[in-house]
């Protein structure tokens, strides 16, 4: 048989192969890509994309407890005297030893029950005391805040975050509110169940109120000291942990700890107090202005060194001069109340001569007297004669008489 030859074509690679068989895409055509279909564009410059920002929407406020089971009693007797006026009691200065040692009967969880509320909407609202003690029973209807404080709640420092009354001193058991004389963020809390990791237990329990600062534990005595950076979140973690447990079944007794004897720790806390002030004057002012205090503005300090030369080339005066020169220029040239007198130039005229005799001189003597002491000025044979009579004065006259009869 005869053997006959196939003509053979020329061998194609895969990339050849989609080229010649798929068309080029058009403007228009469905691309494949990844296993996902997308309609191709042309892309046009002169539309701009925008990014469509969705917010999420906060929740309400979720009801702590039924508003049947919450009863509005009076408040416990702590004294002796029941105000009317501002509903409490009056006269004692510790807590009932009973009452303490009762454990509460709810606590407040911050990742469940916040949300907003009525007072959201009012400017300068308060913390619900109820919501940080987990018994609000009104949720989203509240007309406090439920939420934890943050460092932009600033408050009156006569009451509290709450909205109650401040008192010049603390009580004996260094319970209640507490004192507007000092700003306390430290939170003494005893009757802990003493245990192996117990700064861990006090370190989690007490970090959901705020961002804590330090804690000191004393192991031995069950007794732990927590300190938050912000005094409006010490005074809501002394309210929603007062009476409750740990990890155990303990009662925790939460007071506000007295003044650390210690000197570093006293210059600690003012310093503290320094920032957090300058960190609320820095909020009030414009942006700009906080950028020139601070000398994070360029534009400013160029025009500070070239207004501060006081037209030297290469002269930059010191701070001194240059806030001495802008406060004169504030008071329009004049001198400040309270500044020191004007110091003599080195080269200047002499004094007139007679300067200093008047009255407003300044001298000891006034001119009226150093005139009648010139008239007497011829002496002669130890006898002092009268000179020439002064004339009159223009000024007031003023009877000068003595206790003496031949007067």
């Amino acid at each position: 048989m005869a053997e006959v030859e196939a003509p053979t074509q020329p061998s194609m690679d895969s990339s050849d192969i989609l080229t010649s068989i798929s068309p080029e895409p058009s403007s228009t055509d469905l691309t494949t890509t990844n296993n996902t279909t997308a309609l191709s564009e042309p892309a046009d410059p002169s539309v701009k994309k925008t990014k469509k920002i969705v917010r999420k929407k906060r929740r309400p406020a979720r009801p702590q407890v039924e508003a049947g089971t919450f009863k509005s009693e009076p408040p416990p007797q702590t004294g002796t005297i029941f105000n009317i006026w501002y509903n409490k009691w009056s006269g004692g200065d510790r807590e009932d030893k009973y009452l303490s040692k009762t454990a509460a009967p709810s606590r407040c969880d911050v990742a469940r029950d916040s949300g907003y509320t009525r007072g959201d909407k009012i400017v300068g609202s308060y913390f619900c005391l109820f919501f940080a003690r987990g018994l609000c029973p009104r949720g989203q209807e509240c007309e406090y805040l439920h939420r934890l404080p943050g460092i932009h709640d600033l408050f009156n420092p006569n009451v509290d975050c709450f909205g109650r009354d401040k008192y010049s001193d603390y009580r004996d058991d260094m319970g209640g509110v507490g004192s507007f004389m000092r700003q306390n963020r430290t939170l003494y809390v005893g009757r802990i169940h003493v245990t192996d990791d117990i700064e861990e237990i006090v370190a989690r329990h007490f970090a959901e109120w705020g961002q804590v600062e330090r804690i000191r534990v004393l192991t031995a005595r069950g007794v732990a000291f927590v300190t938050y950076s912000n005094e409006a979140n010490s005074q809501f973690a002394k309210e929603a942990m007062a009476h409750q447990a740990l990890d155990h079944s303990e009662v925790l007794n939460v007071r506000w700890a007295t003044m650390d004897p210690n000197p570093l720790a006293q210059k600690r806390e003012a310093r503290k107090i320094e920032e957090q002030a300058a960190e609320a004057v820095r909020r009030a002012l414009p942006e700009e202005f906080v950028r020139e205090i601070e000398g994070r503005d360029p534009e400013a300090r160029k025009r500070k060194r070239i207004e501060g030369g006081f037209g030297l080339e290469g002269y930059e005066a010191p701070d001194e001069i240059w806030y001495s020169k802008s406060r004169q220029i504030e008071n329009g040239g004049m001198a400040l109340e309270g500044s020191p007198a004007r110091q003599p130039m080195l080269i200047e005229d002499a004094p007139a001569e007679g300067a200093g005799n008047g009255a407003d001189g300044g001298g000891i003597l006034s001119g009226s007297t150093l005139a009648a002491l010139r008239s007497y000025s011829t002496q002669k044979n130890g006898t002092i004669r009268a000179a020439a009579p002064a004339p009159a004065s223009s000024g007031p006259l003023v009877e000068y008489g003595s206790d003496d009869d031949s007067d």
